[in-house]
């Protein structure tokens, strides 16, 4: 018998719900095994006995550690601590914790936490991943995996899908009458990086405008700021940056050239985690990455359960949410750029 906080045992608890001792490993391990109202008893009367499991005997006896893994590429990226929260908040439901890893986009790191891992928890949600597919179908064949923004056959993934953001700020600026936009881009291995040029390709020949891709290589402010003198290079009059962050960046950059936003020159980000602290607001692409990580955990909590993989693509749609960042094209906007860049 394992003792618990303030004593209690797991018999107590059974002894005082009038349920036998199983009962009350079920519904902290198999609730489905129960009825909803066992369940309910039990917990109420866990609850106030003061009962908490012990993860650590439950996983010597049934070898279920009650941990999945959540492995992100850069946990400073605003984008992802709503994402975080959401799939721990899910995990919680059906009492499980997770294990957060930061790859610092290197999937070399990724590899490594994906091992690290895959012996403590049973199972691993992995977001926006970086490892090549070969890798993450090697990961998939070992334990139960869940992609977020990732597209793979065979492989249970959550998708956002921001082309249809993106198309949308295309045609935004289409007809505020810009001509010529930049799309400056996220990592190259990035999914959503070429989800998001791919849209911006189709949307800008069937408009019959140009489109100019200026790497950022890194999505962050640092990147953005240093990809200004590019975009104003390429002639455009608008961009549409991978992300906020690097958005943020191309804010500061064009500032300091004394270049405004937007009366000169006209600017969307994607994600829409920053849009309402920029100054000025940040024309943006919808962010879903809260439902994103809820779901996520949800279909891995579902294999765990079933153990089966079953071919899910979970698509959530995006749109464009306009505020202070765009604007009507100027009139001989590019040649004064090129002499500022």
């Amino acid at each position: 018998m394992i003792k618990r906080a303030k004593g209690v045992t797991i018999s107590q608890v059974a002894e005082a719900a009038g349920v036998a001792r199983s009962s009350v490993s079920r519904a902290f391990t198999r609730p489905d095994m129960l009825s909803p109202e066992t369940v309910e008893r039990i917990m109420k009367t866990a609850e106030s006995l003061g009962y908490v499991p012990n993860h650590t005997a439950r996983a010597l006896s049934t070898g279920r550690h009650g941990n999945i893994g959540l492995i992100v590429p850069d946990i400073a990226n605003p984008f992802f601590p709503p994402m975080i929260q959401a799939a721990q908040l899910e995990a919680d439901r059906s009492d499980f914790c997770i294990f957060l890893g930061n790859t610092e986009e290197n999937p070399k790191q990724e590899d490594k936490l994906v091992g690290r891992f895959a012996s403590q928890v049973e199972g691993l949600v992995l977001a926006s991943p970086r490892l090549s597919d070969e890798r993450i179908r090697a990961h998939a064949s070992q334990l139960p995996l869940v992609l977020i923004n990732r597209d793979l056959d065979g492989i249970p993934r959550v998708l956002i899908d921001s082309g249809s953001g993106v198309r949308e700020a295309v045609e935004h600026l289409v007809k505020l009458g810009h001509s010529k936009i930049a799309y400056v881009s996220g990592p190259s291995t990035s999914w959503s990086n070429k989800q998001r040029r791919s849209a911006m390709r189709s949307a800008a020949s069937s408009l019959g405008i140009a489109m100019e891709t200026v790497p950022a290589v890194l999505p962050s402010y640092k990147s953005g700021r240093n990809a200004v003198g590019a975009i104003l290079a390429t002639g455009a009059t608008a961009a549409v940056a991978f992300d906020d962050l690097t958005a943020q960046g191309v804010l500061a950059g064009l500032a300091e050239k004394r270049i405004s936003v937007p009366s000169d020159f006209s600017l969307i980000g994607c994600d829409d985690v920053l849009g309402a602290v920029t100054y000025p607001a940040l024309t943006s692409v919808s962010n879903r990455s809260m439902e994103a990580g809820r779901v996520a955990v949800s279909l891995l909590l579902d294999m765990l359960q079933s153990r089966a993989v079953r071919d899910v693509r979970y698509v959530l749609e995006t749109h464009l949410v306009i505020r202070e960042t765009t604007a009507l094209q100027p009139k001989n906007s590019s040649e004064s750029f090129t002499a500022r860049v």
